[in-house]
């Protein structure tokens, strides 16, 4: 998995654990709803410093929306 797909993947699974709909993250991000969806599908890359927005938005550090996570 690359690192797009990873950011895609943690971005998702950490939106999901803090209760926050596309939506709701949006809002706080100042970005539209459609780009959360487009960076959860792996349609768009993230600027660092929209993944450091979002990471302060979910209250993780933006190393952990980048790393692969152990499977299982």
């Amino acid at each position: 998995m690359g690192i797009r797909e990873t950011f895609a993947s943690n971005l998702r699974e950490i939106r999901l654990q803090r209760g926050l709909s596309q939506e709701e993250l949006a809002h706080r991000a100042d970005i539209h709803r459609t780009y959360v969806s487009s960076l959860e599908r792996c349609q768009y890359s993230a600027t660092i410093d929209m993944v450091e927005t979002l990471a302060r938005i979910l209250d993780v550090e933006a190393v952990d929306l980048l790393k692969a996570r152990p499977a299982g």
